[in-house]
């Protein structure tokens, strides 16, 4: 899985991920392709917009997709701006009038990617969103809690090469509804036959502005799609927790595992490994909120420590294991990532990193939540307990409806 040659630096926070992303837009000369959940040019949000379109006023191409359940549109503004400028964006899967309701709207573009010149790539759980803003919730009194990747080296082929083949099926897609089947078979199979070597050549240039060397850390880019895809992210997971010797350290914003991790997780704390959680404390979505918390029980029985997040809202999606293993991405450990979702995270071998991530973790547990004690899990409220339990049976009757078994 992992191959050496990269250069990864954890980024936290939009506060840190976004002078990041605009220097290197800003820095661009080809292109600049971008895949995000949520798009908002609230606040800081707008310094990423503002990039996308002076990248393109200078003749770079811009491409951009947001997810149509995370944006359902954007501003009468905004769309003159980026025509304007010359900026090609699409809205992937407007919700329509029946929202979610309908069971194929689960699927949902759920990853943050970036690729800028076919060298840099950023990666993780940070939308285009500011830190202290939240669309359900307004103005937050603390920033959001979640990490990004900055990545140079081998990676960034199969990140562009996602992001190359994701586009041309969308422009497939739009062919196919203005009735010219012919254009739309030519742009699938374009996506089709386009290996990650040849898309990265495609935007290469002498022009482009040298990268430092990067180090030798070892890296990979692992996707979640509905094709060939299906269950990479997760047996990532169960590898990376059945073969830890002594910490596993997870944060995650929506939490409710299949079988097989939880009972790795199990397995893993009644062997003698230290297993701790980092959960959402938050309440932002009943179903998501309340139907994790019918899985603490056991876990809890079996020895695994779990403190939730309270001062603001936990959205990250990261993991670190032995001191050495770490993973960052948009893929929580839920139904919606795990079987349906478009999603893409980076796992990374290396000591230092592993560590930094682990350091920062660790002080959100101590300075910012709250652990999990069992005998008060046990003896919560009545209420409490319906609640989690409807939650946890409505999330299995819509994975059902979605034909899906969990």
């Amino acid at each position: 899985m992992f191959t050496p040659g990269h250069q990864v630096d954890l980024l936290q926070g939009s506060q840190e991920f976004f002078p990041a992303l605009v220097q290197a837009m800003d820095r661009s000369v080809q292109e600049v392709r971008l895949e995000t959940y949520i798009f908002s040019v609230v606040d800081s949000g707008a310094l990423v917009a503002q990039a996308l379109e002076r990248a393109a006023l200078r003749g770079v191409k811009v491409f951009v997709v947001m997810d149509g359940a995370g944006t359902d549109s954007l501003s009468s503004e905004w769309v003159s701006r980026f025509s304007a400028a010359g900026v090609s964006w699409r809205i992937f899967s407007p919700l329509g009038r029946m929202g979610l309701v309908i069971p194929s709207r689960w699927r949902r573009l759920h990853r943050k990617l970036c690729v800028v010149d076919g060298r840099v790539a950023f990666c993780g759980g940070i939308n285009v969103l500011d830190d202290f803003y939240d669309p359900n919730h307004g103005v937050l009194d603390s920033p959001r809690f979640d990490f990004t990747v900055r990545v140079t080296g081998p990676l960034v082929e199969s990140a562009h090469a996602a992001l190359v083949q994701f586009w041309l099926r969308l422009q497939a897609t739009r062919v196919v509804r203005q009735g010219d089947l012919t254009a739309a078979w030519q742009a699938l199979h374009e996506a089709a036959k386009l290996t990650p070597e040849v898309m990265v050549h495609a935007v290469a240039s002498d022009a482009m502005p040298a990268l430092a060397v990067p180090a030798q850390t070892r890296a990979d880019l692992i996707l979640r799609d509905n094709l060939r895809h299906r269950t990479r992210i997760e047996r990532a997971y169960r590898q990376a927790i059945g073969e830890a010797q002594h910490d596993i350290i997870i944060a995650n914003a929506y939490f409710l595992p299949g079988r097989k991790i939880r009972q790795g997780l199990m397995h893993a704390a009644q062997r003698g490994v230290r297993v701790r959680l980092l959960l959402q404390g938050r309440y932002e979505y009943f179903m998501q909120f309340h139907a994790a918390r019918m899985v603490y029980g056991k876990l809890l029985a079996a020895g695994v420590e779990i403190t939730e997040y309270h001062v603001s809202f936990l959205h990250a999606k990261v993991a670190v294991v032995d001191g050495h293993w770490a993973t960052v991405g948009s893929s929580n450990l839920d139904p919606l990532s795990l079987l349906l979702a478009r999603e893409a995270n980076v796992v990374v071998d290396d000591v230092a990193f592993a560590q930094n991530l682990q350091e920062r973790l660790e002080h959100a547990m101590q300075v910012a939540g709250t652990r999990v004690d069992p005998a008060d899990y046990a003896n919560r409220p009545r209420v409490q307990r319906l609640l989690d339990r409807v939650a946890y049976m409505v999330m299995r009757i819509l994975l059902f409806i979605n034909g899906k078994r969990y």
